[in-house]
């Protein structure tokens, strides 16, 4: 087993232990704050999901930005940044811009690094550290840690419900059709949609794999022309009115887990990427072209 799947079937008990320790940290955003969540990659990706939820849950007007583009002009009461190794360059940079003018947040994985001195306040969640440099667990961890944090949302799971139907994802078999398809198209609304933006990065950061990622209701606006037999539209959370009938009628493969909490279904991608990168003898743990974290020359 690769280091990555071994990692990816811890995420339940990770996600338990994130709901504990969201119930006793002090620094979370506050109900009617506006608020910024940053990242870069798979961390903006769930920024992208937590703003939405934090919206839903009725707390206050929430932006997500790469790090990188985050409008320096705009004023916020506090700036959420989530950063796995603590050291990517443009989270450092940004924190290190708002000192003194807006109040941080960081989520990070490892708490001997430069983004505990960068933020005012650090959640260190480094029991979901990973060796692999695909991310998995933690970007999900943090975004249960989060999510935990706002407590009921209307029309998605608690945490711990979520859990429950991560186990399952982590052992059900993986449909014939979907690891032997050639193209997949990752669709989501609202939250979902930060977790169809990283279904899509694992397949291509792992296996390589010829992936897009849209909002569901736009996917019949032009995507769904890539769609056809061996292809694959996999949907996160509520399926759209006459969507089914649509992939159907190009002759694809239609994937929608309606019952299961979004995040888990996220899990079953994971495992794909890990699938077919073994498949094709890729080392799912070191990806070509990437590293543990991003640090740039000054």
């Amino acid at each position: 087993m690769s280091r990555t799947a071994a990692e990816i079937a811890t995420q339940p008990a990770c996600w338990r232990r994130a709901a504990e320790a969201a119930a006793l940290f002090e620094g979370l955003p506050e109900p009617g704050e506006r608020v910024a969540v940053t990242g870069c990659g798979t961390s903006w990706f769930m920024a992208i999901a937590y703003a939405a939820l934090r919206e839903a849950a009725g707390h206050g007007e929430t932006d997500a930005f790469a790090a990188s583009e985050f409008p320096s002009g705009r004023s916020y009461d506090r700036v959420v940044a989530i950063t796995r190794s603590g050291t990517t360059t443009e989270v450092l940079e940004l924190l290190s811009a708002l000192r003194g003018k807006v109040p941080t947040l960081a989520l990070t994985a490892d708490p001997k690094t430069p983004v505990m001195d960068a933020a005012d306040a650090v959640a260190v969640l480094d029991w979901a550290d990973e060796e692999s440099v695909v991310q998995t667990r933690f970007a999900t961890t943090a975004l249960a840690f989060l999510r935990a944090g706002l407590g009921d949302i209307p029309g998605v799971k608690p945490v711990a419900e979520a859990a429950v139907d991560a186990e399952l994802a982590i052992t059900e078999p993986l449909p014939e059709a979907v690891v032997g398809a050639e193209q997949w198209t990752f669709l989501g609304r609202g939250w979902t949609y930060g977790l169809a933006l990283e279904a899509a990065l694992k397949m291509r950061e792992a296996a390589g794999a010829w992936t897009e990622s849209y909002p569901a209701m736009e996917y019949r606006h032009g995507p769904i022309s890539i769609t056809g037999p061996g292809r694959v539209a996999w949907v996160f959370g509520t399926l759209p009115e006459g969507l089914s009938v649509d992939v159907a009628r190009v002759g694809g493969t239609l994937v929608a887990r309606q019952e299961a909490d979004p995040l888990a279904d996220l899990i079953r991608a994971q495992r794909l990427a890990v699938t077919l990168a073994e498949s094709k003898g890729y080392d799912p743990d070191h990806p070509r072209n990437l590293t543990r974290s991003v640090i740039l020359s000054s």
